[in-house]
């Protein structure tokens, strides 16, 4: 065999060997790929459990609800339990209620969570790092330590029953969402900020007119936390809301529960009412959600 023939020969076996290499990658690639897809699905089957015997509960008459073994599928669907939910107790106002409640926090988580996050990314000041390292130690206090303290202030302020404990305080800035929307104004290139400087815009023109407007998967971000925060809020209204034309949807349900003397139908009805919006937020909006958490976290 000629030194020709013979490099001919060794260029196409490692063409063969390459070819190969090239099945055998694709083949591993689409085999992890299925592994993935198969863990997801059994994933989400088993996340999906609680959620279909709540609805399945909502549909089932009463006496099929206390049964055992756990019949999934009811006999008849008794759709009365959602009717009966709006009339055994004044469960649209507790959706109005809330409704308010929410969209009144959004706006001022936004607004103030806002101005916080601009002022500790652009503005000089002295103690600036500080205070921003102060405000985010205040995260990791847990909330019960601060209930009685806060609860006597709002109380000497004559707020109980009323709004005001729950909405005022979003528009003081909240740690967390200043913390992403800080991260995002961090990584807005100071050249942008100096340009309009040049061209005569104040501080105020440049928060209002070029940041916010390029801010707005982080503020999408934000707004769906804290959408979720107040639709789903327990806690807070508990304490502070005590007649029943100011209950929210979580203290609905729970009164609910007292007062129709566990009717787990109407309770899981009531329940898969006030998760509608949450799963219909999120099916609409989890784009701007990943775009928003991905630009706040890589950059600054």
């Amino acid at each position: 065999m000629s030194i020709g023939n013979f490099a001919q020969v060794q260029k196409n076996s490692k063409k063969r060997a390459g070819q190969q290499l090239i099945v055998g990658g694709h083949y591993q690639t689409r085999l992890e790929r299925y592994n993935i897809y198969f863990n997801l699905v059994v994933g989400a089957a088993v996340l999906m459990i609680p959620f279909y015997w709540m609805v399945s509960t909502s549909l089932k008459p009463l006496d099929e609800v206390y049964m055992y073994p756990i019949k999934w599928i009811p006999s008849r669907l008794v759709w009365m339990n959602y009717v009966e939910v709006f009339t055994k107790a004044a469960f649209g106002r507790y959706i109005l209620n809330t409704a308010y409640l929410t969209i009144m926090g959004i706006i001022g988580s936004l607004f103030g969570s806002s101005i916080a996050a601009f002022s500790f990314a652009r503005l000089r000041f002295r103690g600036k790092n500080f205070l921003f390292m102060l405000m985010l130690s205040t995260m990791m206090v847990p909330g019960w330590v601060t209930m009685i303290p806060t609860f006597i202030v709002y109380k000497s302020l004559g707020w109980l029953n009323s709004f005001k404990p729950l909405l005022v305080p979003a528009f003081f800035a909240q740690p967390f969402y200043t913390f992403l929307l800080r991260q995002f104004f961090m990584g807005v290139p100071v050249d942008l900020e100096d340009a309009a400087r040049i061209d005569g815009c104040s501080t105020l023109r440049i928060f209002l007119q070029i940041m916010l407007p390029m801010a707005k998967p982080a503020l999408g971000t934000v707004a769906i936390f804290a959408f979720f925060s107040y639709w789903n809020q327990l806690l807070g209204p508990l304490i502070y809301l005590q007649t029943q034309d100011k209950l929210t949807i979580s203290v609905g349900i729970l009164s609910f529960k007292s007062e129709q003397y566990a009717n787990f139908a109407n309770m899981m009805a009531a329940s898969t009412i006030s998760m509608i919006p949450c799963l219909v937020l999120f099916f609409l909006a989890q784009r701007m959600f990943i775009q928003g958490v991905v630009v706040t976290g890589v950059k600054g």
